[in-house]
C-alpha cells in the first residue's frame, strides 16, 4: 500500500506542476508590513508583435513595482519599457514551465526564468512579498495608490531650466509641470489638498491630454529629419534665446518632460476615482491650461507642415479618451513594449478627401448581382431588437473563471447572461458586410488597388466587434447551419458548424463579383483579467473578372476588463495578404497595439508592395472608422463604417446589419433546415428578453449535444457535415450542394436532418 500512496502522491504533484497555481493576495487586515528587498535580473518576456517570441529583459522589482529594460544600464537612465503594479495584477505560476504570468486589466507579462529552478523560486518569493506588501500599502492609503515612481528630472534639464529667463506664464507653467510631476521624493503632505468637484478634474485630465499629445507631437517631428524643423517663437520684445522652447531641449530631456505628463495623468485617473487632488485645482487647471493654450499650433509660428501635424495629433476626440475607453491605455502594452524606431502616424484631418468612400448607410441600395438566392424577398427589415439587453451585473465571472487562468476557455460553460442573441456562424457572416468592396475589386483594372481594395475588406471585418467586447456570441451545436441571402447586397451566405472537438466553423459566401469563404477555430486564454482570442485558419476569395485568388491570416484579439470596469477589444498583429494566382503584389497590413493614451489605438497602417518589395500603396486609419489611401491631407477614403443604430449600447452593440441576421421573417421560415440558427430557443429567448427561459433552453441544448455525441462514440461513427467537405489540405470548402437542396419544396421537411433542438 505505501508504495502506491507514494505513486499517487507523485502523480498529483505533477499534475500541481503542469497546471497554473494562482497566487493568493492579502489575507485579512491591513497593518505594518516591513518593505521588502529590492529584486532585478533578466527574465524571459513574451512578445507577441513584433518581433514575436522571448526577449530577454532587465527587470527591477521594487515596492511593489516591477518594471524594465533592455539592459541595466537602460533601467539606470530611466529608459523603461513597461511598469507594472504587481499589487494591482492577478498572478499566476506554473512550475513545469518556470512561467510567470501578471494580468494587470490593461497589460499582460507573460514572463519566464529559465536557468535554474533556485533563480524561478527567489522570483517568485519576492514577487509575493511585493505583491502583499503593496496590497497592503494600497488598503491603508487609497488615495495616495501611484501606479509610477519615475526618478528625477535629470541634472542636465534642471540645469537648463535653471539658466532660462521665463519670459512667458507658459514656460513657467511648462517648467512647473515638469518638476513637480517628476519629483517622486515629493511628500504627500505637501501636495494633499480638500476634495476637487469631478467636473473640474475631467477638465484637468482634458487639457493635460491635449498638452502630452502636443508634446508628443513635437518630439517627433524634432527627431523626424524628413519633416520640417520647429523653430521657435518670436515674440515683440524677447528673442528666441530668451525662451524656454521644447525644440531646444535634447531628446533625452523632452522624453523626461513627456514621461512627467504620462506621471500626471496616472495619478490623474486615481483621483478621478478616489476624489482627491495632486495639488490646488486653480494651480493644476491654470498651469496646464496656459501650456495647452500656448503651444497650440495656431497660437504660433510653425510651418504649415508642422501645424498641420500637430493639430492632428491634438484632434483627437476627447470622447475617445474619457468615455468607453477611459481606463485602456496604459504606459506599457500587453507583449508589445515600445520600439526604440516608433513612428508616429498622423491622424486623418478635415480635409481628407471622402469623395469615394464605401459605405452602405440605412441599407443597401445595390442592384441584385444575380447571386441566385432563394427568390424570397424579405419586404422589410427590422431596425431594432425585441428587447434590450439585460443587466449582468449579478454574475461573478470571478467565480466561473478563477480555476481556468491559461486554459481554453471554448470548454467552459458560461451564464446566458453573458451572451448576445447571435452565435458564431451569424458572427462570420457580419464579415460581409462590407461586400461592396469586393465587387469594387472585381471591376478594377490595376493589380495595385485591386489589392487595396480587398485589403480593406479583411480591416472592415472588425468594425462590428467595437461595441461587443461586453458580450459573447453562442457557440453553435454540431450540425448547426445559418444561411443569408441577400439580394440587396448580391451575395448568398451559408455556414455550418463541422467539428465540435476542436469547435470548427465552416462559410462560404458567392456572388457573381466573389467567392469568400473560411474555416475558422479560435483559442480562447483567460490570463486573469483579460481574455486573448487567437484565430487559426486562412480565408480565401477569389475574384472571377480577373482569375485572382487572395489568401490572407486573421490577428489576435483581446478583450480587457473582463472582471471589472468598462470591456474594450482590440485587435492587434501583422495580417499578410497574397494573390495565390500572381507574384505581381502582395500586401501588409498592421493592426497597431495601443500604447499609452495615444492616437495609435486602433490605428491600422498597410502597403502594397511589388514583387521587388517597391511600396507601390500605402493606407491607414482605423479598423472600426475608416480606411483612407495616400498621405494626409489628399488622402482618399476607400471605406468608412456604417453609423451606428440608436441607443446601440441598449442592443449589445450591435450594428444596423447584426439588427437583421437573427430576424425570422414569415416569409422565409418555411424554407429554411431545422438546423438553422433562427430556430434555436435559447438564442431565441435571450433576444425577447427571456433570461430564465434562455438559460434553461441553453442547459436542455447541450444535453441533447452531448447525448448525441455519446450515441456516435457507442457506434464507432462520425459526424459527418451536410453541406462541407474536407479538401486534401485538411480545410473545410463548400460541397456546393445547399442552394441546390433548398430549391426542393420539401427541404425544410426533411427527415435526416438532425434534432438539435
Amino acid at each position: 500500500m505505501q508504495p502506491l500512496f507514494l505513486h499517487a502522491c507523485n502523480l498529483m504533484c505533477l499534475c500541481l506542476q503542469d497546471s497554473w497555481e494562482i497566487i493568493e493576495g492579502l489575507k485579512g487586515n491591513p497593518g505594518n508590513i516591513q518593505e521588502p528587498e529590492k529584486q532585478e535580473g533578466f527574465l524571459l518576456k513574451r512578445r507577441k508583435w513584433p518581433m514575436k517570441g522571448w526577449h530577454k529583459r532587465y527587470f527591477l522589482l521594487e515596492k511593489g513595482i516591477l518594471k524594465y529594460s533592455k539592459c541595466r544600464a537602460d533601467l539606470r537612465k530611466g529608459k523603461l519599457h513597461g511598469c507594472i503594479d504587481v499589487g494591482l495584477s492577478v498572478m499566476s505560476i506554473k512550475k513545469k514551465t518556470k512561467a510567470i504570468d501578471l494580468d494587470a486589466n490593461n497589460n499582460i507579462y507573460h514572463l519566464k526564468e529559465v536557468k535554474s529552478q533556485e533563480l524561478f523560486d527567489d522570483w517568485v518569493s519576492k514577487l509575493r512579498h511585493h505583491r502583499v506588501f503593496r496590497q497592503n500599502e494600497i488598503a491603508m492609503y487609497p488615495h495616495e495608490r501611484h501606479l509610477f515612481h519615475p526618478s528625477h528630472l535629470s541634472p542636465n534639464l534642471n540645469d537648463s531650466m535653471r539658466q532660462v529667463h521665463f519670459s512667458s506664464d507658459r514656460d513657467m507653467s511648462l517648467y512647473r509641470l515638469a518638476l513637480t510631476f517628476s519629483n517622486s521624493r515629493l511628500s504627500p503632505s505637501l501636495i494633499h489638498v480638500p476634495h476637487c468637484s469631478l467636473s473640474d478634474l475631467k477638465d484637468c485630465e482634458s487639457y493635460l491630454l491635449e498638452l502630452n499629445l502636443l508634446l508628443k507631437s513635437m518630439e517627433v517631428l524634432h527627431r523626424t529629419s524628413s519633416a520640417p524643423a520647429i523653430s521657435p517663437p518670436s515674440s515683440a520684445g524677447h528673442g528666441p534665446q530668451d525662451r524656454l522652447w521644447l525644440g531646444e531641449l535634447g531628446v533625452f530631456e523632452r522624453e523626461r518632460v513627456c514621461g512627467a505628463c504620462d506621471v500626471f495623468h496616472n495619478t490623474a485617473r486615481v483621483n478621478l476615482i478616489s476624489g482627491d487632488c495632486l495639488y490646488t485645482k486653480h494651480d493644476m487647471g491654470t498651469d496646464l491650461k496656459l501650456c495647452c493654450q500656448s503651444t497650440s499650433p495656431t497660437n504660433q509660428g510653425l510651418p504649415d507642415g508642422s501645424r498641420q501635424l500637430v493639430h492632428q495629433a491634438s484632434n483627437e476626440s476627447m470622447s475617445e479618451f474619457f468615455d468607453a475607453q477611459e481606463y485602456q491605455l496604459t504606459s506599457s502594452s500587453s507583449e508589445n513594449e515600445a520600439s526604440d524606431d516608433d513612428s508616429y502616424i498622423s491622424d486623418v484631418s478635415d480635409s481628407v478627401s471622402m469623395d469615394t468612400g464605401y459605405s452602405n448607410e440605412g441599407g443597401s441600395e445595390r442592384h441584385d448581382s444575380g447571386s441566385g438566392g432563394s427568390g424570397v424577398q424579405v419586404a422589410c427589415r427590422r431596425t431594432t431588437l425585441p428587447s434590450p439587453q439585460p443587466s449582468s451585473s449579478s454574475v461573478s465571472l470571478w467565480n466561473i473563471l478563477k480555476n481556468n487562468i491559461g486554459k481554453d476557455l471554448s470548454k467552459v460553460a458560461m451564464p446566458v447572461h453573458l451572451n448576445e442573441p447571435l452565435n458564431t456562424l451569424q458572427r462570420l457572416c457580419e464579415e460581409v458586410e462590407y461586400s461592396e468592396l469586393l465587387d469594387t475589386a472585381n471591376h478594377t483594372q490595376d493589380p495595385y488597388q485591386r489589392m487595396v481594395y480587398v485589403a480593406t475588406f479583411a480591416v472592415s471585418a472588425y468594425a462590428s466587434s467595437y461595441h461587443r467586447a461586453g458580450s459573447k456570441p453562442f457557440n453553435p451545436v454540431l450540425g448547426e447551419t445559418y444561411e443569408c441571402d441577400r439580394p440587396d447586397k448580391g451575395f448568398r451566405f451559408i455556414a455550418e458548424q463541422v467539428s465540435h472537438h476542436p469547435p470548427v466553423s465552416a462559410c462560404h459566401c458567392d456572388s457573381h463579383n466573389f467567392t469568400f469563404w473560411q474555416d475558422v477555430q479560435w483559442k480562447n486564454k483567460f490570463w486573469g483579467k483579460s481574455m486573448e482570442i487567437v484565430p487559426m485558419g486562412t480565408t480565401h476569395v477569389t475574384l472571377p473578372g480577373f482569375g485572382d485568388h487572395y489568401e490572407w491570416n486573421k490577428v489576435t484579439s483581446c478583450i480587457h476588463n473582463i472582471l471589472s470596469g468598462q470591456r474594450w477589444i482590440e485587435h492587434y498583429g501583422e495580417m499578410s495578404i497574397k494573390n495565390t494566382s500572381s507574384d505581381a503584389c502582395q500586401c501588409t497590413v498592421t493592426f497597431v497595439k495601443a500604447k499609452s493614451w495615444s492616437s495609435t489605438v486602433n490605428k491600422i497602417e498597410g502597403v502594397v508592395t511589388d514583387s521587388g518589395g517597391r511600396v507601390i500603396h500605402s493606407f491607414f486609419g482605423k479598423w472600426h472608422e475608416g480606411v483612407y489611401q495616400g498621405d494626409t491631407p489628399s488622402a482618399i477614403c476607400i471605406w468608412r463604417a456604417n453609423p451606428m443604430p440608436v441607443d446601440q449600447d441598449q442592443y449589445y452593440g450591435f450594428t444596423q446589419f447584426g439588427v437583421e441576421l437573427n430576424e425570422l421573417d414569415a416569409a422565409l421560415k418555411p424554407f429554411l433546415p431545422p438546423t438553422d440558427t433562427r430556430f434555436r430557443l435559447d438564442q431565441r429567448c435571450l433576444e425577447e428578453g427571456n433570461i430564465e427561459g434562455a438559460e434553461e433552453q441553453k442547459q436542455r441544448i447541450e444535453l441533447l449535444q452531448r447525448e448525441r455525441r455519446k450515441v456516435l462514440e457507442e457506434n464507432n461513427m462520425t459526424h459527418k457535415p451536410r453541406f462541407f467537405k474536407k479538401s486534401k489540405d485538411d480545410t473545410w470548402l463548400s460541397s456546393n450542394t445547399y442552394w441546390e437542396q433548398r430549391k426542393d419544396p420539401g427541404f425544410s421537411s426533411r427527415e435526416d436532418f438532425p434534432v438539435l433542438w
